[in-house]
């Protein structure tokens, strides 16, 4: 393991920005923490990764490549929850105004009394048990532990103040009237699902098809650090593998099934055990990976990792825990790599469901679904709307167009609402404060049977996301090497 292997993170830091793999992006003017510029050298080795990575996923699966705009308008990040959930708790010196992210920093407060000589194994237990579960704990708990231990800023010994909400995303406005509110994306799978409507014609309306973006998120850390592993712009490259959610078999499953990788799963985590070798075969008839895709692209990702020069000994597979869950993900897996700062996530693939499809539908009042072909012809029942276009147009002449709209465009429901009172008496409706008297004679809603045989549905996504950054660092890291009695050549 890494730490027999006593590395000096300091000389391999030292070695990347002497060579200059990477520096701190405007270095001449005291640089800006969380900002990279890759040198030469860095840049072909992150070609390198990218053109592998092109390689063995897009074209090994013949996804659909796309490159989508970074900014992206407000409306998008309603939708997909970002605006709502798309946070980090921070803790502030009450004195200096100085910012911290809450969650490392209680880690590291812990960590540090840890190493106490004169600490009792009750206190000890106590911490290691708390450690894991920092990450997942809301306002409330974090700041019992600030109290609970005495957490201090800690570069002033100031008070802190209480945990609060701060979202990471990089606002803008867009255009310069600036009435337009856009943000830098931070991940680059909303430009695949605003797409699905023509990625799908594109595949000729068949699924499952993955779609794949390589680009640049952005992430307003509250307390970059680390290098590479914690910044505020990194190159990300993403899936989205668009699947029926009654049918998550893999087509190609058969040829990572007999792969042997660690599993870290919720279970040992909750019960404090290790984590475990299985074949991803086993793993998926055991239920301990929800469906053969998401053990398919795990698979794959673990194929590509050590593909790329990381040691195959320092990757396991962490599942989220049901209280980390992502706010969109139905099962979520981790490709950690253990590096001198620890277990580190370099990989994320989760089930995401239907949510976000299913989001956009509802703020774009676009039909993002696909249809599947029935076996057997089913019966449904069906709203059916009926207007009398002639009347209208001789009621409201010019306002007719947008009478038509208007009634086309209410929801099943609302339609049944308003014939049930057309039946009773007129009804006055409003239009861009506009008023007009609607009858029985021009409108009608009726529930018929129908026989189908298609059926629409929303599609379910599987998504890998991949940090560039620290999967570059990671490797260098597991590759660093100094010559017995030979410090200077590295």
């Amino acid at each position: 393991m890494l730490e027999e292997m006593n590395i000096d993170r300091s000389e391999i830091e030292n070695l990347l920005r002497r060579r200059f793999f990477y520096d701190q992006s405007f270095s001449i003017y005291g640089g800006v923490n969380g900002l990279y510029d890759y040198g030469p050298v860095g840049c072909a080795i992150k070609a390198n990764i990218l053109s592998l990575w092109r390689r063995h996923f897009i074209l090994e699966d013949q996804m659909l490549e796309i490159d989508c705009s970074i900014l992206t308008p407000e409306i998008v990040f309603k939708a997909s929850g970002h605006i709502d959930r798309f946070t980090d708790f921070m803790l502030k010196d009450i004195q200096t105004g100085e910012c911290f992210r809450a969650d490392h920093l209680i880690e590291d407060h812990l960590e540090k009394l840890l190493e106490i000589k004169d600490i009792s194994d009750e206190k000890k237990t106590e911490i290691k048990r708390i450690l894991p579960q920092i990450g997942n704990m809301n306002a409330t708990d974090l700041q019992q532990l600030i109290e609970q231990y005495n957490i201090k800023s800690p570069n002033t010994n100031n008070i802190l103040s209480e945990p609060i909400a701060f979202n990471l995303m990089f606002s803008t406005p867009i255009g310069p009237t600036g009435q337009m509110k856009g943000y830098l994306r931070p991940e680059t799978a909303q430009g695949m699902f605003v797409n699905f409507k023509r990625l799908l014609e594109f595949n000729q309306g068949r699924l499952p098809f993955a779609a794949a973006q390589i680009g640049t998120s952005f992430r307003n850390e509250i307390s970059p650090r680390s290098g590479l592993l914690r910044v505020r712009e990194f190159t990300m490259a993403e899936i989205e593998y668009f699947v029926d959610p009654i049918d998550k078999t893999h087509s190609k499953f058969e040829t990572v099934a007999d792969l042997e990788i660690q599993l870290y799963s919720a279970i040992n985590q909750i019960n404090g055990e290790s984590a475990q070798l299985i074949r991803l075969d086993d793993a998926v008839r055991l239920k301990l990976i929800n469906n053969e895709t998401l053990a398919y692209f795990l698979g794959r990702i673990y194929l590509f990792l050590i593909k790329i020069g990381i040691d195959k000994n320092r990757i396991r597979f962490r599942q989220h825990m049901s209280n980390e869950m992502s706010h969109y993900a139905c099962d979520c897996w981790d490709a950690e790599c253990k590096i001198s700062y620890g277990w580190i996530e370099c990989v994320g693939c989760a089930d995401r469901s239907c949510y976000d499809l299913a989001q956009h539908i509802k703020f774009s009042d676009q039909r993002l679904v696909a249809e599947r072909q029935l076996s057997i012809p089913k019966q449904i029942q069906v709203g059916e709307k009926r207007l009398n276009c002639k009347m209208i147009g001789q009621l409201f002449r010019k306002d007719a167009s947008i009478v038509i709209e208007y009634l086309q465009n209410l929801s099943e429901n609302e339609a049944r609402i308003l014939h049930e009172k057309l039946q009773q008496s007129d009804e006055k409706i409003t239009i861009d404060n506009k008023e007009f008297i609607i009858t029985k004679l021009i409108f009608t809603f009726e529930t018929i049977q129908k026989i189908i045989q298609v059926e629409e549905f929303i599609p379910s996504v599987i998504e890998p996301t991949f940090d560039i950054g620290r999967i570059m660092y990671t490797m260098l890291e597991h590759n660093f090497k100094i010559r017995p009695q030979d410090n200077q050549r590295k």
